[in-house]
């Protein structure tokens, strides 16, 4: 007899709570190899495609393309133990439904089938006991008949966001004959418990519709459009009409870039300053370098081993605040960020231990991650882990920003369009290569005279590039 597997969606890292199905790379009825792509899905940080531990054939999917699943939902179940499963009828070979299908799962020996392979705290490790998974009924706690013994269907699709009540009005007791929760709440995103908690949405007083009664961002903002009593008007009165708009739901990575933002500002006292630089020199010394053979050298690249230099100088902007311990960390490495516009949005690449790398080494580095990004096959861990960002803002044209710091960090180069502009040079007006430099920082980490000596150093490089060979 087959055994059927059930294959949940893993812990992708980096602290990512949920997922939203791309593209399915499998149908039921396929036959999947151990380890086979069977499903391409958008974090907030990256698109992944998810591997299958099981071989086998596909019998059931959970999700369709567009539906945002929670970490531990079931993504497929694969029918194990087969032969070479030609002769397996996908319809007959489904798992029962409820109680029996957990079961099923529950009781197949992983050791034959899975590969052993891991993402991020997932795999076929079962150096843990299996146990069964209870199946919630539909008729609530208690029920019984067909409603009550059917299998636990797909995270529904998230609807668009609408118009939250007050949150007064929202928290009000449940109403009466509603169960509320007496244990732990069956939530596990912390953006859902964000959702409820901004809204004033009971969480006991819900019923949720995922796996085993998890509640889903769904959930909350189902509870979110239920109407609320609310005090009668005047008859004078006309209520106002909000004006209607289209509504793009703030998620995935636009979700993830408004939190990190927004939590940027909450957190850092930030300050700004910015200085014009001539970058004539520089231009000079790129174009030589490049004249001379090899690889290409960015100007980029250029600017971000000046970066380096000045972080050298600079320890304590290369830091980040523990609020917990109440202590500023400085770290040993420079992990560097740098902003790249793609179709999904800007996204931030890290460069591993930037601080080691000559001009050529970080040009190609910048190249084959911005190629990355573009084609959206960064993984995780190219977006995260940086400790200070340089900002290229000036391939859009513009000259100056005040850039928000990339939290945790401490602080951020911003560097705008280098274009010819009157300049006093040698005591004589002359059109030279101008730009401006403008410096974020937070200010927990240091004064104003930090600030401006690491500034300043960038700004002499730019000026004499000689000035970086005292550096190297």
């Amino acid at each position: 007899m087959p055994k059927v597997m059930e294959f949940r969606l893993p812990d992708l890292g980096e602290g990512l709570t949920e997922a939203e199905i791309v593209r399915w790379l499998v149908a039921v009825g396929d036959v999947v190899a151990v380890d086979q792509p069977v499903v391409e899905v958008e974090t907030a940080k990256a698109m992944v495609e998810v591997p299958c531990p099981y071989g086998g054939v596909v019998t059931a999917r959970f999700g369709e393309e567009g539906t945002e699943l929670p970490v531990g939902a079931p993504l497929i179940t694969v029918a194990v133990g087969v032969g070479d499963c030609k002769d397996l009828d996908p319809d007959t070979a489904a798992p029962a439904a409820g109680e029996g299908a957990a079961t099923a799962a529950a009781d197949a020996d992983p050791a034959a089938s899975g590969s052993g392979n891991v993402l991020v705290g997932y795999g076929t490790d079962h150096s843990r006991p299996a146990r069964r998974r209870r199946v919630r009924p539909a008729g609530g706690p208690g029920g019984s008949g067909p409603a009550g013994r059917a299998a636990a269907p797909a995270a529904p699709p998230v609807p668009a966001p609408v118009p939250a009540p007050a949150p007064a009005a929202v928290a009000a007791a449940p109403a009466a004959g509603t169960a509320v929760h007496t244990g732990p709440v069956p939530v596990i995103s912390p953006l859902v418990r964000k959702l409820a908690r901004d809204n004033g949405v009971d969480l006991r007083a819900l019923h949720g519709s995922g796996p085993e009664g998890l509640i889903l961002r769904a959930d909350v903002e189902a509870a979110l459009r239920e109407p609320v009593a609310l005090p009668a008007a005047p008859a004078t009165a006309t209520a106002a009409r909000p004006a209607e708009g289209k509504r793009i739901p703030l998620k995935g990575l636009r979700g993830a870039v408004a939190e990190k933002l927004s939590r940027s500002r909450r957190e850092i006292p930030e300050a700004t300053c910015w200085v014009d630089a001539d970058a004539t020199e520089l231009m000079a010394v790129r174009a030589a370098m490049n004249a001379a053979g090899g690889p290409k050298i960015s100007v980029l690249a250029l600017l971000a081993r000046i970066c380096t230099a000045a972080l050298a100088r600079h320890p304590e902007l290369n830091s980040t605040v523990d609020l917990a311990a109440n202590e500023i960390v400085q770290l040993p490495s420079v992990h560097l960020g740098f902003a790249a516009q793609t179709e999904r949005g800007l996204v931030v690449p890290v460069v591993r231990d930037a601080h080691t790398m000559n001009p050529e080494e970080l040009s190609a580095e910048f190249a084959r991650l911005t190629e990355l990004a573009r084609a959206g096959k960064l993984a995780p861990s190219d977006l995260t882990g940086g400790t200070f960002t340089l900002n290229n803002y000036g391939v859009f044209g513009v000259d100056g920003s005040t850039p928000i710091i990339n939290h945790p960090e401490a602080a951020m180069l911003g560097v705008g369009r280098i274009v010819p502009k009157p300049w006093v040079h040698q005591g004589e007006l002359a059109v030279r290569q101008v730009v401006q430099l403008s410096f974020t920082f937070d200010h927990r980490v240091c004064d104003g005279g930090t600030a401006g000596g690491f500034l300043r150093f960038v700004a002499d490089c730019v000026e004499q590039p000689a000035v970086l060979l005292r550096s190297l």
